[in-house]
């Protein structure tokens, strides 16, 4: 029986980790596939404080898993296919390990960035290829990128990025687009902003080292092209690791976790969600491990109050 079990290794899940094993919690971190989350396809990371020269993403996610380590964290690699939570003990089903019951259950599994699933996009990610303008925009100051996408996201992170970049080119296969009248407006007010409306990405141009241009396909005339860029930037939706929980938890129309607004709590008592499962505004490593340690706290005051309950009853 474990006091309380986290699902997944993101900076929300680490830091929970963290802050449960100080408080002699124990916990048990279930790693799924992709260890460390999305970070782990990062290069370097400026914007987490305290690293003043920058860090590597997937140093910044193993300096948090020997911290959780160092404080008495159990970690196991598998794969979650069913939890149990109508009642408590809570049990979850897992691939390639026995079932295990728990008290209380963090569920931090991120979300995943939707990818246009082209030649030249995997190989090249963190090489020019990113998904958050806002984790990388800084390193193309002076530069031309490309946004793929049409919806709010993809004009909110062109019009971000025109602060560091020269030419800021969206891309979209439609020839209008999904976003609403006020962001369309603001971006096509933007000068450092242009458009190559009605076209299909078709494959990442790189020189090997680094990202150099985006073929496309005109979806009119059938003509190929590429479009010379120094990044591109994929912006056409995450989606929630949450197929696994459906049913059993709130839930909004996308995927996303429901929480109580200023806790980590989700409708069942013992189950807190943290991170980007949760979480389709800021989506940042600080603020996912924000979320992290109140999740950890939540779930802390919730064993602790269960226990003085059950001490209570036995007077």
């Amino acid at each position: 029986m474990e006091k309380v079990v986290i699902l997944g290794t993101g900076p929300a899940g680490l830091t929970a980790a963290v802050y449960l094993a100080r408080a002699n919690m124990e916990p048990l971190v279930i790693e799924g596939p992709e260890p460390g989350g999305q970070l782990t396809l990062t290069t370097e990371v400026e914007n987490f404080p305290g690293f003043p020269d920058g860090i590597m993403g997937p140093e910044l996610m193993d300096n948090m898993k020997k911290q959780a380590e160092r404080f008495g964290a159990t970690f196991k690699r598998g794969w979650v296919t069913e939890v149990e939570i109508e009642e408590r003990p809570f049990t979850l089903h897992i691939s390639g390990m026995d079932d295990i019951k728990t008290e209380a259950l963090i569920i931090s599994t991120g979300a995943s960035a939707k990818m246009l699933q082209i030649p030249g996009e995997k190989e090249n990610i963190g090489k020019g290829v990113s998904t958050c303008a806002t984790c990388d925009g800084f390193f193309f100051r002076g530069k031309k990128v490309i946004i793929v996408g049409g919806g709010d996201s993809a004009m909110e992170e062109a019009t971000f990025l025109t602060k560091f970049a020269d030419e800021v080119q969206i891309v979209h296969r439609r020839d209008e687009l999904r976003a609403s009248k006020i962001m369309q407006d603001r971006a096509r007010d933007n000068k450092k902003i242009t458009w190559a409306l009605n076209k299909t990405p078709v494959e990442m141009m790189s020189d090997g080292m680094k990202i150099s241009g985006l073929k496309v396909q005109d979806n009119e005339t059938g003509e190929e092209q590429i479009l010379e860029s120094d990044g591109i930037f994929v912006a056409i939706g995450h989606n929630p690791n949450t197929k696994f929980l459906k049913g059993k938890l709130n839930m909004d129309e996308k995927g996303y976790l429901l929480v109580e607004p200023g806790t980590t709590d989700t409708n069942v008592p013992g189950v807190f969600a943290c991170g980007d499962v949760q979480d389709q505004k800021y989506r940042q490593a600080i603020t996912a491990a924000g979320t992290g340690c109140m999740a950890a706290m939540d779930s802390e005051r919730f064993l602790e109050g269960e226990a003085v309950l059950d001490w209570s009853q036995n007077l």
